[in-house]
């Protein structure tokens, strides 16, 4: 998974502090609200609903905000009506950045993201020029403390996951898309801590990025992507040697 793994890792040391400022909360909120907009407000029937609740609940989001973004988006309630998005463009050393966003209105979004771009190195891609590179991939991280690591190899793999690593405190299982609701249900069966669990773009090939100033280039893009209140997630193809990343972060 390489770049998605490493900027997943430092995504969520920086999110302890982003749930103070309530970041996590407004794009859970957007992503409940277009779900339930797209497939109904029944998570059982939709899941793209069923995943964007479990994750609220895990950053302890209280169920009345839930209830609330189900509505706006089933349209019982008032609220804003955001727009899918996605944009494709490089970062420092030439590295792939594919951009999700949920706006209201996609011209402002567009010009921020081309201005921090532009600030650290990076430039807009054509359409089709990035988004080749990535492919789908179920992603569930469980916590590493006191668990049968054995068996939670055994019950990933044989749900059908593809990788099962460690990665800092956190076990990462790669699933194929099709296979991730049954895993996922399987580890919640075993009462493993999910910490995380989405259908996520992991990239088919990377750039390795030996240079410690371009390393910190890529990263202080990727913050400052991150920071834009209209995205929601960010896939990169960078790999940064521990060595360099831990004089980093």
């Amino acid at each position: 998974m390489s770049g998605h793994s490493k900027w997943s890792t430092i995504r969520r040391k920086k999110e302890k502090v982003d749930a103070k400022r309530g970041r996590i909360f407004t794009r859970l909120i957007k992503e409940i609200t277009v779900a339930a907009r797209e497939g109904g407000g029944d998570p059982e029937s939709n899941p793209r609903l069923r995943t964007a609740i479990a994750n609220a609940k895990t950053d302890n989001m209280p169920q009345d905000n839930i209830e609330r973004a189900i509505k706006k988006g089933t349209g019982e309630l008032p609220g804003t009506r955001y727009e899918e998005a996605h944009f494709e463009a490089y970062g420092p050393g030439g590295v792939a950045v594919l951009i999700e966003v949920l706006t209201d209105n996609k011209n402002r979004t567009t010009a921020e993201l081309r201005h921090i771009l532009t600030k650290y190195d990076g430039s807009m891609g054509e359409t089709g020029s990035v988004t080749w590179i990535f492919h789908q991939k179920g992603l569930i991280h469980v916590e590493k403390d006191d668990i049968d690591e054995d068996r939670l190899l055994e019950i990933s793999l044989d749900g059908g996951a593809e990788d099962v690593s460690l990665q800092g405190d956190i076990y990462e299982i790669i699933i194929d898309p099709s296979s991730f609701e049954s895993v996922k249900d399987l580890l919640k069966k075993e009462e493993f801590r999910i910490m995380k669990a989405e259908v996520t773009k992991a990239p088919q090939s990377t750039v390795k990025i030996n240079e410690r100033k371009k390393a910190e280039k890529i990263l202080d893009l990727m913050e400052a992507l991150e920071e834009q209140e209209d995205v929601q997630n960010i896939y990169s193809n960078f790999d940064i040697p521990d060595e360099i990343l831990e004089g980093i972060t």
